[in-house]
C-alpha cells in the first residue's frame, strides 16, 4: 500500500466542486523517484458541470451516467500523504479526508520565483521544451496531469533532496507561508513589514488560512 499518491481531480466547478474524474500514482520511492500503478476512474456527481469546468476538462455529462457515484470515492488504504498541484482544491473535492498534503505549486513558486508562471503547464514547458507541446495534448485529464506533476515533483526533488516523505511534507509547509499580503488594505505588502494591530485584528478573523495565520503570528 503506498504511503504517498500524486494525486489529481476534475471537477463540476471551482466552488463546492464535486469530482467526475480521479486519477493517482504510487509514489514507490523517493529517492531515487519512482512512480507506478496508474490509476483513473470517472463518477456521476449528481449535479450538472459548469460550463467554465467543461471549457476546462471537456467531460460531458452525459458521459458519466454510468460511473459511480461521486460520494463512492475513497482514497488508497494506507495513504498519508496527498501530493499534487495547488493540492488543497483536489483535497477539499473529495471531502478533506486527514491526510497531509504536499504542495508542488507552492514548492515551484518558492524554488523558480523568477518564472512569470508556474502553472503545470508552464512548469513543463520550463523543464522539458522540447516534448512539453506532445505531451500537454491531454492536458486537463486527471491521468495526464497527474504524469505531469510527477515530472515538477522529480525537479522539486533534484532541488531540495528529502530525505523522507515528511521532510518532504515539511518542505511544502514552509514553502506555503506567505511572505506578501495576498489580500485586504495592505494586499502586496511585505508581512513582516504590516502594522502589528492590523496583523492583530487579521488574526481574530475566522477566514485566516493556517499558512496565513503563521506568517501573521512570526516574529
Amino acid at each position: 500500500m503506498p504511503q504517498a499518491i500524486i494525486f489529481d481531480v476534475e471537477a463540476t466547478d471551482k466552488n463546492d466542486a464535486v469530482i467526475i474524474e480521479a486519477a493517482s500514482l504510487d509514489v514507490i520511492s523517493l529517492t531515487p523517484f519512482e512512480v507506478g500503478n496508474p490509476w483513473v476512474q470517472r463518477y456521476n456527481p449528481g449535479k450538472p458541470i459548469s460550463l467554465g469546468a467543461l471549457a476546462t476538462h471537456h467531460i460531458m455529462d452525459e458521459e458519466l451516467v454510468n460511473c459511480p457515484s461521486s460520494s463512492s470515492f475513497r482514497l488508497p488504504a494506507g495513504t498519508k500523504y496527498l501530493i499534487g498541484h495547488n493540492i488543497d482544491f483536489d483535497w477539499v473535492a473529495i471531502g478533506s479526508p486527514e491526510v497531509k498534503r504536499i504542495c508542488t505549486l507552492a514548492l515551484a513558486r518558492s524554488l523558480w520565483p523568477e518564472l512569470d508562471s508556474h502553472t503545470q503547464s508552464a512548469l513543463l514547458y520550463n523543464f522539458e521544451r522540447s516534448s512539453a507541446r506532445e505531451q500537454l495534448r491531454n492536458a486537463h485529464s486527471a491521468l495526464a496531469d497527474v504524469w505531469i506533476c510527477s515530472k515538477i515533483v522529480a525537479q522539486i526533488i533534484d532541488k531540495l533532496h528529502p530525505t523522507s516523505l515528511e521532510a518532504f511534507w515539511e518542505m511544502s509547509e514552509k514553502a506555503r507561508i506567505p511572505t506578501v499580503m495576498p489580500f485586504g488594505k495592505h494586499k502586496g505588502e511585505l508581512i513582516s513589514q504590516v502594522p502589528t494591530d492590523y496583523k492583530q485584528w487579521m488574526l481574530r478573523q475566522d477566514n485566516v488560512s493556517p499558512h496565513l495565520r503563521k506568517a501573521l503570528e512570526a516574529k
